[in-house]
């Protein structure tokens, strides 16, 4: 595949905010549609006559999807560009929200925030090869930071957000807000994103380039401490709802507070990166950041032996 300048219309919104704040909705798009919904894993349990594991297999269907969904989406938006596939995974996104909201059993649940999850991913997709079509290297990767800052709201907001809705309305509203914010965000992208992606040439060969990427020790090297660090994140995200509202007693409403300090954490970093990447190279903040990220680990490890 050869590669091109940009568009004028995509050049110019190169750095423009609504195309930052745009881009940054679509990859938050995972992190909104599960921290927003963990505030009622209870109240689902409830209404639904499900069990903690029950409910807590909809948050790992969802992220099956997630995972599915990305793994199909990158060569979908080669082949296609990159917002037309937007506009299909978008519809898609709110047809899932929409069986959530009418879900009658966990099981069905489960399965819809499947359908949802790989609406989603393709959003997740799309933004991140949108930068890359735009910039390369150093400047990609600040870019990618003022994406992570625009990303970072949604961990903050969500909760709270889902909280509130529960304690006025109920658990399946969260659902159907899911979806109204899918139409908002269709809208944007039809009246904001420019198609980016260079021309084609010759025929796409997806899954030879992924074989190639998997035997590529660069790639599953930073791969592997991306999954590995990211694994105790998804872990706390699937029980913390249950530690905090049913263990400890804290409101639906108030889990947002608790559950937000993380993600404030990770919009505090994302800019402490952005400055790193103005003086370092990406491999050397990778290797600080692997580092620390193990002593954090090994520390957790020491205060849940010692109680």
């Amino acid at each position: 595949m050869t590669t091109a300048a940009p568009s004028p219309k995509a050049a110019r919104s190169t750095e423009g905010s609504a195309l930052v704040i745009l881009l940054g909705t679509l990859i938050g798009f995972g992190p909104l549609s599960i921290d927003m919904y963990l505030p009622a894993f209870p109240a689902i349990g409830q209404s639904l006559h499900a069990s903690a594991g029950e409910v807590e297999r909809t948050l790992s269907t969802f992220f099956a999807g997630l995972a599915l969904g990305q793994l199909l989406s990158g060569p979908v938006s080669d082949r296609y560009g990159r917002t037309k596939p937007l506009y299909v995974g978008l519809a898609l996104y709110m047809v899932g929200s929409i069986g959530c909201a009418l879900a009658p059993s966990a099981g069905v649940l489960a399965a819809w925030r499947f359908v949802q999850a790989l609406g989603g991913s393709v959003g997740m997709v799309s933004s991140r090869a949108i930068v890359r079509d735009l910039h390369s290297g150093a400047a990609a990767a600040r870019m990618m930071s003022r994406l992570v800052l625009v990303m970072g709201l949604a961990p903050i907001v969500a909760p709270l957000l889902g909280g509130w809705v529960l304690r006025t309305s109920g658990w399946r509203p969260i659902f159907w807000s899911h979806a109204v914010i899918g139409v908002i965000a269709l809208a944007a992208v039809i009246l904001i994103l420019p198609e980016t992606a260079p021309p084609r040439s010759g025929p796409s060969q997806p899954f030879r380039a992924m074989a190639r990427l998997v035997r590529a020790p660069d790639f599953v090297g930073h791969a592997l401490a991306v999954a590995l660090a990211q694994a105790g994140m998804f872990a706390y995200i699937g029980g913390s709802p249950f530690v905090f509202i049913t263990l400890h007693g804290v409101a639906p409403e108030h889990f947002g507070w608790f559950f937000g300090a993380n993600a404030a954490g990770l919009v505090l970093v994302s800019q402490l990166n952005h400055r790193l990447l103005a003086r370092s190279s990406p491999e050397q903040v990778l290797k600080w950041a692997v580092r620390v990220a193990a002593l954090a680990g090994l520390a957790l490890v020491g205060v849940a032996v010692t109680g």
